[in-house]
C-alpha cells in the first residue's frame, strides 16, 4: 500500500491519522467522563491535563489530516455508490473536520477564559500554549455549552460515520470500509444459486 491516496484507497499516512486520532478521540472521552466524576484531588488535575494534551494532539491532527488531504487527495467513491450518497458522505466529512477543529479549540478557549495560568496549558509538558482570552466568566460559560454541545453533536455524527461504514460492509458489500482497514478484505458478494 502507498503513503499517499490513491483513486482506489487511502494511502499509509491517511489511514496512520484516522486511526490515531479515533484512539485519541476515545482516549478523550474515557478521561473526559472520567475526570467529572471525581473528588478534586491530584489524580482529577492530572486527567484534566492528559484531557487537554489528547484534545490537542487531536487538534493537530486533525489540521494535519485537512492539509494532508489537500497534497494527497482523496479516493473516489466505490462504483456503484449513488451520487447522492458520495454529497453526504462529503458532507457529514466535512461536519466531522469542523467538530474535530472546533471541540478542541472550545475546551482551550474555557481553560483561558477560566483564568487558568497559561503555563497549565502544555502539550506532554514539552511546550505551553497561549491563553485565547483573558478571565472572562461569560466567555467561558459559553465556551463549556459549546464543548458539551460539540461532544453531544460527535458522538451522533461517529454513530452515523460508523454505521454508513457497516451498511457499506454488510448491506453493500463494496470496499469503502476495508479501503480503510488495509487488512480486511471486503465482505464477499454472494453467489448467484440457481433457480433462486
Amino acid at each position: 500500500m502507498p503513503l499517499k491516496n490513491d483513486a482506489d484507497r487511502w494511502g499509509w499516512i491517511s489511514l496512520g491519522i484516522h486511526w490515531l486520532t479515533v484512539a485519541m478521540v476515545l482516549g478523550l472521552v474515557a478521561v473526559g467522563l472520567l475526570m467529572q466524576e471525581l473528588p478534586n484531588s491530584s489524580t482529577k488535575s492530572e486527567l484534566y491535563s492528559l484531557h487537554k494534551t489528547f484534545g490537542l494532539t487531536v487538534l493537530g491532527l486533525t489540521v494535519l489530516r485537512l492539509l494532508w488531504r489537500l497534497f494527497a487527495g482523496a479516493p473516489a467513491p466505490v462504483a456503484g455508490t449513488p451520487r447522492w450518497q458520495a454529497a453526504i458522505a462529503s458532507a457529514t466529512h466535512g461536519v466531522l473536520y469542523l467538530i474535530l477543529l472546533a471541540m478542541p479549540l472550545s475546551g482551550w478557549l474555557f481553560h483561558s477564559a477560566s483564568g487558568f495560568p497559561p503555563r497549565n496549558l502544555s502539550w506532554f509538558g514539552l511546550f505551553k500554549l497561549p491563553s485565547l482570552s483573558d478571565r472572562d466568566p461569560a466567555l467561558r460559560d459559553f465556551a463549556l455549552a459549546a464543548h458539551e454541545w460539540l461532544f453531544i453533536a460527535l458522538a451522533v455524527i461517529v454513530s452515523v460515520h460508523a454505521l454508513a461504514a457497516l451498511k457499506h460492509h454488510y448491506v453493500d458489500r463494496d470496499r469503502t470500509l476495508a479501503r480503510m482497514l488495509p487488512l480486511a478484505k471486503p465482505a464477499p458478494k454472494p453467489q448467484d444459486t440457481p433457480g433462486a
